[in-house]
């Protein structure tokens, strides 16, 4: 993420900043920081896997929204657009919105290089901020790659899985959805076929 200015914002001019704007922008904290654009294999990976989720969860208390609904952690700041996120029972709004969670059960991020690093430490610990939030998927989108973590009874995280197969399969573990690994990749085309986030 890159920086637009070092002068500070408020949410409202923030919003009303993303709602003219031709890209998106995160807000942390009253700054703003411009979003880089998705590749190709970003824009499949994240599609194949709200196609697979949007039909699974069709009969089903959760609902899941894809690229433009931003998410807000209010303990940090943060106005963040994840790649895929999954919301059980009403999804919640920000205040006079509807286009800002803020009850996400499920958070599904795709990985770039310029973002990898950000995603796996800083924004996860944002995240886990929010009550709601119970799972957290990530996936290279440069290799065959995804690890997935949870949330314990006691409140702890725990790495539950890192899939490096087409043959795996990815069980979510709080919203009953199973996604082969193969359909999350496909159509997707890399240079190595196997990484480490």
């Amino acid at each position: 993420m890159l920086a637009l200015k070092r002068e500070l914002y408020t949410h409202a001019e923030y919003l009303a900043l993303e709602e003219a704007a031709d890209y998106k922008s995160e807000y942390y904290r009253g700054e703003i920081f411009a979003m880089s654009g998705a590749t190709k294999n970003h824009n499949r990976i994240a599609g194949n896997i709200f196609t697979v989720l949007n039909t699974q969860l069709e009969n089903t208390p959760c609902e899941a929204f894809i690229g433009d609904i931003r998410v807000l952690v209010e303990a940090h700041d943060l106005y963040t657009y994840p790649d895929v996120v999954v919301a059980c029972g009403e999804p919640r709004f920000d205040i006079g919105r509807d286009d800002t969670i803020i009850n996400p059960r499920v958070i599904i991020e795709v990985l770039s290089n310029s973002t990898k690093r950000y995603d796996k430490g800083d924004k996860f610990h944002f995240y886990k901020a929010l009550p709601s939030f119970e799972e957290y998927i990530l996936i290279d989108q440069n290799c065959l790659y995804i690890q997935q973590y949870v949330k314990q009874a006691n409140g702890e995280w725990a790495l539950q899985a890192e899939l490096e197969d087409l043959a795996d399969t990815l069980t979510f573990q709080t919203i009953g959805c199973t996604m082969p690994v193969a359909q999350i990749y496909r159509r997707v085309v890399w240079e190595r076929r196997k990484g480490n986030i």
